[in-house]
C-alpha cells in the first residue's frame, strides 16, 4: 500500500555539512562559497537524507533560504522526488518572515493534501530553533501535523507535551484585551492609518490597537457601536492600514437602499434586468475588487438578502479567504473579485439571531473578528479634544474659498462651555457634537461660543430629533418596547455618567426609592455601569493585594 505521509521540513546547515562530505571538491567549494557553514565536523548521514532513508514519504517539500546553486546540489545528494519551495527571510532567526514564509508554503499545499487526505509529518531537526519553533506552533494549531526529529541516525516520532489549540490559545483569548495593553501604549495619532481618529483614552486606544491588529489579517471584520460612534472611519483606517491600502474603499449604506435595489448595488446589473437598467452596471464587489468593502448598517437587511451574502462571503474550496463569487442581477455567469469585507451595525446582532431576525451562521461568517467601538459617555477624556478637532474643521470649512461664508468669524469654545460638552451624555455621540458645535458657530454672534450657546443648540437637536420621544414615527417596523427601552437606557447611562457611579445617587436622580431598583434596571437592560476612578483605584489596590 503506498505512503499517505508526506515530509515537511526546512533545510539546514547540518543537512549542508553532511551533503559536502559526499561532495567532489569542485562542487563543495560552491557550497562553501555560497553558504557559512558550522566549523565542527560535520556528521553523516544529516537530518533529512536520515529521515528519507528510514522511511518512505508519499512526497517531500523542503523550504529553503540558500542560493539555488546550493538547493540543486542538495535535490541531487537527497536522490528522492523532493519539492523544493524558495523563501525570502529578513535571517533565519527573523520570527516574523519565517512565520509568514512558512505559511505561505503550508497554506499553498493544504488544499491538496486534505483533498488527497496525505498525513502531513512535519521534521523539527534542519533548520534553525525559530523554524523550529514556527513549525511547532503552525502543525499544532493551523495546519495539524505529526512530528518527527531524528536522533543518531535513526528517524523518531515526538509527541508535543501540550495541546496548544485546546490549552494555550484560549487562554490568549480570553486574556485578548489585556494582550493589546501594548498596542495602546500609542495614541491613534501615532498609529498609521488611524491619524484621523482623534482621543487619547484608554478605551479608544484599545480599539484603535485591536483595530490595528485587524488589519493585518485578510479576515471580515464586525465593527459595532452607538450611531455616530465612527464606525466608517474606523473601517476606512483598517483598509488604510492594511496591505489593500492601494486599493479601493467601497461604502455601501445597507439600510439607505431600497431592499429591491440592494442586490443591484452590491452585485450589478445586465442591461435590462429589471425596469430602469437602462446600462450595465457593476456592483460594489466588482468596483471594490482588491480592496475593502464596507457594508454600513448590516443588520438592516432582510433574510433574503441575507443568505445572498451569505454563499458570497463563503469561498470555494482551495479559495483565499477574499475570493468571492457573486451573480449580477440578470447575469448567466458569476463573477468573481478579491473583497475583503468589513460590516457594521448599532444593532444588537446576537439578540436578532436568538429571534431570527438575523441568520446566525451569517453573524459567525462576518464577526470572524468584532470590534466594539465605546460611546462618547464612556470616554469623557476625549471630549474636549474631539470638541476642539470639529470646531478646528467647522472654521477651516467655513473659510474655504469654495465655501467662504461671509463675515464668518473662527470660533473658539468658552471654559463655561468646554464644561458643558464634556458633561453632556451626548446620546448621539461624535455626529450629535459635530451637529452642535456646527449650529453654535453659526448662531453665536460673538468669537466665542459660551455655554448657552452650546446648550441651545443641544435642545434644539433634541427637540428636533430623538429627545423628542413622542414624535417617534409609527409603523415601518417600529416596535414601541424596543423604542420605550432606548428612552430607559438613555436616561439610567445619563445618571449613572451624573452621579460618577454612585449606584445611591443616580437612584435618587431617577426618583427610585432605593438602589436595588436601579442595580435590577441596569441588568435587565444592559447597561454597563459607570465606575469612578476612585472606585477603581480601590478595586485595583485590592486586586494587588
Amino acid at each position: 500500500m503506498a505512503s499517505k505521509q508526506v515530509l515537511i521540513s526546512w533545510i539546514g546547515h547540518a543537512d549542508l555539512a553532511a551533503m559536502c562530505l559526499d561532495l567532489p571538491e569542485s562542487k563543495r567549494r560552491v557550497v562553501h562559497a555560497a553558504v557559512k557553514l558550522p566549523s565542527k565536523e560535520a556528521e553523516r548521514p544529516g537530518p533529512l537524507k536520515t529521515a528519507l532513508e528510514n522511511q518512505t514519504f508519499a512526497e517531500t517539500h523542503l523550504l529553503t533560504n540558500f542560493p539555488p546553486e546550493v538547493n540543486r546540489l542538495c535535490l541531487e545528494w537527497l536522490g528522492n522526488e523532493v519539492a523544493i519551495h524558495e523563501t525570502t527571510l529578513a535571517g533565519p532567526a527573523d520570527y516574523s518572515s519565517v512565520f509568514q514564509e512558512t505559511d505561505r508554503v503550508l497554506r499553498g499545499l493544504w488544499g491538496r493534501f486534505r483533498k488527497a487526505r496525505l498525513e502531513p509529518c512535519i521534521l523539527l531537526s534542519p533548520g534553525t530553533p525559530t523554524m523550529a519553533t514556527i513549525l511547532v506552533l503552525l502543525g499544532k494549531s493551523r495546519y495539524p501535523s505529526t512530528f518527527y526529529q531524528t536522533f543518531k541516525g535513526k528517524l523518531q516520532r515526538t509527541d508535543i507535551p501540550y495541546d496548544l489549540v485546546d490549552d494555550f490559545v484560549p487562554e490568549l483569548l480570553r486574556g485578548a484585551d489585556l494582550n493589546l495593553q501594548h498596542l495602546s501604549a500609542k495614541s491613534p495619532g501615532q498609529v498609521e492609518g488611524f491619524k484621523d481618529i482623534v482621543g487619547d483614552s484608554q478605551a479608544i486606544r484599545l480599539a484603535v490597537g485591536r483595530a490595528q491588529r485587524a488589519a493585518l489579517r485578510d479576515v471580515p471584520v464586525l465593527i459595532l457601536g452607538e450611531s455616530g460612534t465612527g464606525k466608517e472611519m474606523f473601517a476606512s483606517a483598517i483598509h488604510e492600514a492594511s496591505h489593500r491600502r492601494s486599493g479601493p474603499f467601497e461604502a455601501i449604506n445597507c439600510a439607505a437602499i431600497p431592499r429591491e435595489l440592494l442586490e443591484s448595488e452590491l452585485f450589478g446589473h445586465e442591461k435590462g434586468s429589471f425596469t430602469g437598467a437602462v446600462a450595465k452596471r457593476a456592483g460594489a464587489f466588482a468596483r471594490a475588487n482588491g480592496g475593502t468593502l464596507f457594508l454600513d448598517e448590516i443588520g438592516d437587511c432582510d433574510l433574503a438578502m441575507q443568505a445572498k451574502l451569505l454563499r458570497v462571503l463563503q469561498p470555494p474550496k482551495d479559495k483565499g479567504p477574499c475570493h468571492r463569487e457573486f451573480n449580477p442581477v440578470g447575469a448567466e455567469k458569476p463573477l468573481t473579485a478579491n473583497v475583503r469585507v468589513i460590516a457594521a451595525t448599532n444593532r444588537d446582532l446576537v439578540k436578532n439571531c436568538r429571534e431570527n431576525r438575523f441568520r446566525e451562521d451569517l453573524y459567525y461568517r462576518l464577526a470572524v473578528i468584532s470590534l466594539h467601538l465605546p460611546p462618547l459617555r464612556e470616554r469623557t477624556k476625549d471630549v474636549p479634544l474631539i470638541a476642539d478637532n470639529l470646531l478646528c474643521r467647522i472654521n477651516e470649512q467655513f473659510r474655504d474659498q469654495d465655501h467662504a461664508e461671509p463675515g464668518y468669524r473662527d470660533k473658539q469654545l468658552s471654559a463655561a462651555a468646554m464644561v458643558f460638552v464634556k458633561n453632556y451624555p451626548w446620546p448621539g455621540n461624535v455626529r450629535q457634537l459635530h451637529n452642535a458645535l456646527l449650529q453654535a458657530a453659526v448662531m453665536a454672534d460673538a468669537d466665542i461660543i459660551d455655554r448657552g450657546d452650546i446648550a441651545a443648540a443641544v435642545g434644539n437637536l433634541d427637540a428636533a430629533g430623538s429627545g423628542n420621544a413622542s414624535d417617534h414615527p409609527l409603523g415601518d417596523g417600529f416596535d414601541l418596547e424596543e423604542h420605550l427601552e432606548s428612552i430607559q437606557r438613555h436616561y439610567l447611562r445619563r445618571a449613572m455618567q451624573e452621579s460618577r457611579g454612585v449606584k445611591a445617587e443616580a437612584a435618587r436622580l431617577l426618583g427610585y426609592k432605593n438602589y436595588q431598583t436601579l442595580a435590577a434596571q441596569l441588568e435587565r437592560l444592559g447597561v454597563k455601569e459607570q465606575i469612578s476612578p476612585r472606585r477603581t483605584q480601590r478595586a485595583q489596590r485590592k486586586a494587588i493585594e
